[in-house]
């Protein structure tokens, strides 16, 4: 792959294709995290936390923070995945900033959003 440097537009459509299937995907497991933290946010069992046991309402809290934590997560990814869209439009996708390569397709598959193939990311780690 060294010899190669640049996807065709063929690979590029494949790429494009995964990334919308894992963000149709991400979208729709933020929007049920949201829907379950909003709704455990207002159930009136967390809202009467302090008339519980202290131990349920540390479980409440903890499961509630659990659910905002996935809905974080999931937005960030979110925005990991657009911004290799981006890149798509862009012309940069699949290429390394450090050393102009392609970058793996099975890195690409992963973490789509990277701009440094395996050899940089690992050289830039022992630095």
């Amino acid at each position: 792959m060294k010899n190669k440097k640049k996807w065709t537009k063929k690979e590029i459509n494949g790429f494009k294709k995964m990334i919308l299937g894992k963000r149709t995907k991400v979208l729709e497991e933020y929007e049920a995290s949201k829907v379950r933290a909003d709704d455990m946010l207002n159930s009136e069992t967390n809202n009467a936390i302090y008339s519980s046991h202290m131990a349920d309402a540390g479980t409440d809290q903890q499961e509630m923070e659990k659910a905002y934590y996935w809905v974080a997560r999931e937005n960030k990814f979110l925005q990991f995945l657009n911004r290799a869209l981006e890149m798509i439009e862009e012309g940069t996708f699949g290429l390394c900033k450090e050393c102009g390569d392609l970058i793996n397709a099975e890195r690409l598959e992963e973490v789509p959003h990277t701009t440094s193939c395996f050899e940089c990311k690992n050289a830039n780690k022992h630095r």
